[in-house]
């Protein structure tokens, strides 16, 4: 088992944690949470050496293999399989031995020794480690192609595939997994996934996305106030959990001070008198004695909303027998060439939209989203914008497009120019950029940091179509919570492109796949797309666990041709403008009960803070005395009026809640 005892760990002059006592069970699959800052990426560090506890001890047994994704690669002509296989470092110590034995005379001596490395190759599973990297590397998103290309051949986030590889292909008894989840795509997280639900050994991952830590793990620690406290459960159960102690805390917390009122209203009135001056000083050492309560602080919360477009043209955009994909110049003869990625586009966005975009690593999803985007222009067919649309395109990499050195403030005003500098400031300190930090240089930012920045100057935009494409990226949980409410309360029509499951759910309402070149509709929903993968590319072939994971042995996923899933496509143009009336017709019966219910939540919330305003006034012990029995009579008559109303305004909530179910159905 893993043990954290009296662990106390400073960053420079910053605790990050103090006297921690922790137990974790072998087997055990452990989501890390906390804020950032708050100490993940340090624990890890101490879990493999490369820091120690400044007090205390972290105590597991010697003898487990430590496996971790390593944060360089350097630019390798060694070609992408061989580096994966190279996480297996026992195996390629038994290779080298073996090559440097053969290369020897031969004697009996050299002989046993080589039929002793033979077995231990046998035993390390060596004659299957060539199919095994090729699987890891398949349902990470690589092509069997790409397998044989150098390592410098590929982008950053494709080298932290490698990476990731590497460390699964490790036999371990203990996997350390800081955001794997971050470089991949939808198809090779559910891939992941399935993986690690079947590891045998013990797993740590930091992790900001939820559905991912709720498919994984059964057991959550979360680093809150400079401690760790161990949850039995998924993500889902901690928060549950988490809720649930606040909710206890606030009581207690409430009752402790309500206590401390009487006691101290007790003394003040009688520690003067001399027939009560006994029983005042018993009160006062009880006050003395009463251990203060701490509120258990929840994680300061962040939110914004998009604004209200300023037009909504209908339809926003048509595109007819489009091809999508890029134009190549030759630099030595001039001459271009085509590659078209996605052909044969029909397809139109209409007011109120909210797709989902599906499709495997390289379908074409950011290339479809570029073109409707106009970053790239169509290479045959027609594509009309409607007058008035305005779009706000959040790229997959937006973060590596800002100006480093300049300010959030300077990327304002530069889309802003004559707006008061003082608005501009009132605005970027809605997105947590506060007092100098708005003036500052965001190279120091965090990667969340500069997502944020990207994302407010797509709100401040005002557009009335939006295309995200993996907006999540260097998101954390709170953020991307924020980030999620504020798209499903977004008034235009909505394109996303994520690997956020829960990101997805909340705030789409249909999907496109794009699949073999073609954009089609998706009928089902992200379970079902999770099934559809599994039995195309995800289909089932060898175990590929590491030696950890030999006592559960399984079939395992291995990448197979893909091919769309099965779904009716309208070609007909009378279709096409039926389905158009249909969805326009909806929009026109949903839109009035959304605004109802709008201001009925508004409603609502002033209704919730006045009582709450009387219950607060009703919790004064002084309001109980003669003297103010008038007060005591009217607040009791307001809170009897705030209640009933509240119950009638939530009814009417509840109605139009279920009459736009009916809609929908």
């Amino acid at each position: 088992m893993i043990r954290f005892i009296q662990v106390s760990l400073m960053r420079g002059v910053k605790p990050l944690l103090e006297q921690v006592d922790v137990t974790l069970n072998p087997g055990d699959k452990i989501g890390l949470i906390g804020a950032n800052g708050a100490g993940k990426s340090s624990l890890f560090a101490m879990m493999r050496g490369e820091l120690h506890p400044d007090q205390g001890e972290i105590d597991f047994p010697a003898k487990w293999r430590v496996a971790y994704v390593a944060q360089e690669t350097p630019p390798l002509e060694r070609c992408a399989l061989d580096y994966a296989i190279d996480g297996d470092v026992n195996l390629r110590k038994l290779e080298a031995e073996l090559a440097r034995l053969e290369s020897e005379p031969a004697t009996s001596e050299n002989g046993i020794a080589i039929g002793e490395i033979y077995s231990a190759l046998a035993d390390a599973d060596a004659y299957t480690v060539q199919s095994r990297g090729e699987q890891l590397l398949l349902g990470l998103g690589f092509t069997l192609d790409q397998m044989q290309l150098p390592v410098a051949s590929f982008s950053g986030g494709w080298r932290m595939r490698l990476n990731l590889a590497q460390a699964l292909m490790c036999p371990s008894d203990l996997l350390l997994l800081d955001e794997p989840t971050n470089h991949l795509d939808l198809d090779a997280i559910i891939w992941l996934e399935d993986w690690l639900k079947r590891y045998a050994g013990t797993l740590i991952i930091i992790s900001h996305d939820r559905d991912f830590l709720d498919e994984v793990v059964n057991v959550v620690v979360h680093i809150d106030e400079r401690k760790l406290k161990r949850y039995s459960g998924n993500y889902s159960s901690f928060e549950r959990q988490r809720a649930a102690q606040m909710i206890l805390a606030a009581g207690a917390l409430e009752k402790q001070q309500r206590k401390r009122a009487h006691l101290e209203s007790f003394v003040n009135r009688f520690k003067a008198q001399a027939s009560k001056a006994r029983q005042a000083q018993s009160r006062m050492k009880a006050l003395a004695k009463m251990e203060e309560l701490a509120p258990l602080r929840a994680a300061a919360e962040f939110s914004f909303e998009f604004r209200e477009p300023l037009s909504a043209p209908n339809p926003l955009l048509v595109m007819e027998d489009v091809d999508a994909g890029y134009r190549i110049e030759n630099q030595d003869t001039g001459d271009v060439t085509t590659k078209s990625i996605v052909h044969g586009i029909n397809f139109s966005l209409q007011i109120g939209q909210r797709i989902g975009l599906l499709g495997v690593n390289g379908a074409g999803k950011s290339t479809l989203i570029k073109t409707i985007a106009g970053e790239l222009s169509p290479l045959t067919g027609d594509a009309t914008m409607g007058k008035g649309l305005n779009i706000g395109y959040f790229a997959q990499h937006q973060v590596e497009m800002l100006r480093h050195d300049e300010s959030p403030l300077w990327h304002l005003a530069k889309i802003a120019p004559t707006v008061r500098e003082q608005e501009l400031r009132n605005f970027l300190g809605g997105f947590n950029f506060p007092g100098t930090m708005v003036t500052s240089s965001i190279a120091p930012f965090s990667g969340g940091e500069k997502a944020r920045l990207a994302l407010a100057l797509i709100v401040w935009q005002r557009p009335n179509l939006l295309l995200l494409d993996e907006p999540t990226n260097h998101l954390d949980l709170e953020t991307r919570e924020a980030l999620t409410e504020a798209l499903a309360q977004f008034e235009g029509t909505l394109v996303v492109v994520s690997h956020d499951r829960h990101l997805l759910r909340a705030t789409t309402d249909q999907f496109i796949i794009v699949a073999d070149g073609k954009l089609q509709p998706f009928d089902g929903d992200l379970d079902d797309y999770k099934d559809w993968l599994f039995q195309t590319k995800l289909g089932k072939g060898t175990d590929v666990l590491p030696a950890a994971g030999k006592a559960n042995k399984a079939d395992f996923p291995v990448a197979s041709p893909v091919a769309p899933p099965a779904a009716p496509v309208a070609n007909s143009k009378d279709q096409k403008r039926l389905d158009a009336e249909q969805r326009q017709k909806l929009s026109a019966l949903r839109k009035p009960i959304e605004n109802k219910i709008k201001r009925l939540e508004e409603s609502i919330a002033k209704r919730q803070a006045q009582k709450a305003e009387i219950d607060t006034k009703m919790g004064d012990s002084a309001i109980y005395e003669a003297a103010n029995k008038v007060k005591l009579k009217a607040l009791l008559a307001d809170q009897a009026f705030y209640t009933k109303d509240l119950e009638q305004l939530e009814g009417e909530w509840l109605e139009l809640q279920e009459q736009l179910e009916g809609l929908a159905a």
